[in-house]
């Protein structure tokens, strides 16, 4: 077979993803593929070829457009590192932006009221220590505005963006979401020993200033508004912490 050259064009990184493209991942993640199956299926997916034949020589007949080629596996393997990215969570908040005609709320949680925030966390942090679904699709529910029950692409979907949601905004309020020294005194998430509703009812505290007739106006807060202010505090008291240390 002629040498021939064909162009592939594939995405970089979870936020180029279309929902067509997201719901295709997940999938493949509910259906239990390896790390490789998934980047190999995808590439063919998304590269717009597909698998015809297999040669003699244990090379891969594909067909692209109007083009017939052949590669081989060691050649497809060296390919797929362009998808490794596909085997980790999204660095920034990804999202099907409609599920059953329900829109999302903003995948950053720009514009969202800290209140919705503390019950979508607190379903997540849920779902982490008891694996029940029914807390993921609370979670879903919540994010999607309507009451409903998941497929389990769309279950993954849900964990997929509120995962990369607290692992965005941990990494912009580090100071609020460092991890609690379970040796020392805590920070203002709390104490180790603090439950999820206790570590948010210190933070409306620290919001509201103790004063509880303003609860309402910080749970209508913008959440990022909410957390910069947050951060600003907990950078306050780390800085406090070291000055006492420090005598």
């Amino acid at each position: 077979m002629e040498p021939y050259t064909i162009d592939f064009n594939l995405p970089s990184s979870w936020a180029e993803l279309s929902d067509k493209q997201l719901r295709y991942v997940f999938g493949l993640l509910a259906a239990e593929f390896s790390g490789e199956e998934i980047k190999t299926l995808c590439f063919l997916r998304w590269s717009g070829a597909r698998v015809i034949g297999r040669q003699e020589s244990g090379a891969y007949l594909l067909k692209k457009e109007k083009a017939i080629f052949e590669v081989s596996p060691l050649a497809l393997a060296e390919l797929l590192p362009h998808l490794d990215w596909l085997t980790a969570m999204p660095a920034v908040p990804v999202r099907l932006s409609k599920i059953r005609r329900h829109a999302a709320l903003p995948a950053d949680f720009a514009g969202v009221p800290f209140e919705t925030f503390i019950i979508c966390d607190n379903l997540y942090q849920g779902y982490l220590s008891t694996q029940n679904d029914e807390l993921l699709d609370m979670l879903g529910s919540t994010l999607y505005g309507a009451d409903l029950k998941f497929e389990p692409l769309e279950r993954i979907a849900v964990f997929y963006w509120f995962a990369s949601l607290k692992t965005s905004l941990s990494n912009k309020f580090a100071d609020f979401f460092q991890p609690i020294d379970s040796a020392g005194d805590g920070n203002l998430l709390g104490t180790p020993a603090m439950t999820v509703e206790e570590a948010m009812n210190a933070q409306i505290r620290a919001l509201s200033k103790g004063d509880v007739t303003k609860e309402s106006q910080v749970l209508a807060l913008d959440t990022l508004r909410a957390l910069t202010e947050l951060n600003a505090q907990a950078r306050e008291y780390k800085q406090l912490n070291e000055q006492i240390h420090k005598k």
